[in-house]
C-alpha cells in the first residue's frame, strides 16, 4: 500500500453499498446508504501519550471493524477509495 498513516491513524477499505433492496428494487445512488463497516489496510504506530510512550492501535490488519458513518476523510488513490480514520471513530471490531 502506498499510504502509510501517522500516530493513530487507520486506513480502511469501506465495504461495498447496497445496490438493491432484500425485495430485488434497485437502489438510485440517492437512495443508498453510507457504509458504516469495512475491512483494516493500514494502522498507524499509535497515540504518543505525554510522557512519550506509544499506546498501541487496538484494531490490526484485515480487522473488519464498524466505524462512524460520517467520520474519517475520504481519499482516492489509483482509482481505489480509502477512508482514514482516527481510532476514536471506529465503534467495534466484528470477530
Amino acid at each position: 500500500m502506498k499510504l502509510r498513516p501517522l500516530g493513530s491513524k487507520i486506513i480502511v477499505r469501506a465495504a461495498e453499498e447496497e445496490e438493491k433492496t432484500a425485495g430485488g428494487v434497485l437502489l438510485p445512488d440517492t437512495a443508498k446508504k453510507k457504509p458504516h463497516e469495512g475491512k483494516v489496510l493500514a494502522v498507524g504506530p499509535g497515540r504518543t501519550m505525554d510522557d512519550g510512550t506509544v499506546h498501541p492501535v487496538a484494531v490490526s490488519v484485515d480487522d473488519t471493524v464498524i466505524f462512524s458513518k460520517y467520520g474519517g476523510t475520504e481519499v482516492t488513490l489509483d482509482g481505489e477509495e480509502f477512508i482514514i480514520l482516527d481510532e476514536d471513530q471506529i465503534y467495534a471490531k466484528k470477530e
